[in-house]
């Protein structure tokens, strides 16, 4: 017999708060998300840490993918255009898809939760010619 009781430690239903931190048809650098893959979707989640002081390697991204500093900022700028913004603790960002880029950390550590929309066997990040990867 299953029981649906809940919990005995349980003492309120109620619903949680939320907070949306991004949503976005779009990237940090105005460039508009088209369309989905078409195949079995997988995303992907990772913590990025970043020490002071430094550049990650010129990359891309095949797919949507969002962000949120944990800790320090971030410069992202796009190798195209030069175009840069910087994100602090606490702020979130939409990644391009298909623009070679790279991000930097400030005077501190930087460390970032990031979440890729991709599917089975697509890499999350994708070296610029001659470059190592992002991670």
């Amino acid at each position: 017999m299953t029981s649906l009781a809940a919990p005995a430690h349980a003492q309120t239903v109620a619903t949680g708060h939320r907070d949306i931190l991004l949503q976005a048809d779009h990237s940090w650098n105005g460039t508009a998300y088209t369309h989905y893959p078409t195949t079995r979707p997988q995303l992907t989640m990772i913590r990025l840490i970043i020490p002071p002081h430094t550049a990650l390697p010129w990359h891309e991204h095949p797919v949507p993918n969002a962000g949120y500093v944990l800790e320090g900022q971030l410069t992202i700028t796009d190798r195209e255009t030069g175009k840069s913004r910087i994100f602090h603790t606490g702020e979130s960002f939409a990644e391009s898809v298909n623009d070679v880029h790279r991000g930097a950390s400030g005077d501190t550590r930087t460390v970032l939760l990031i979440t890729y929309s991709g599917t089975p066997g697509t890499p999350t990040s994708i070296p610029a010619k001659g470059e190592k990867p992002e991670y």
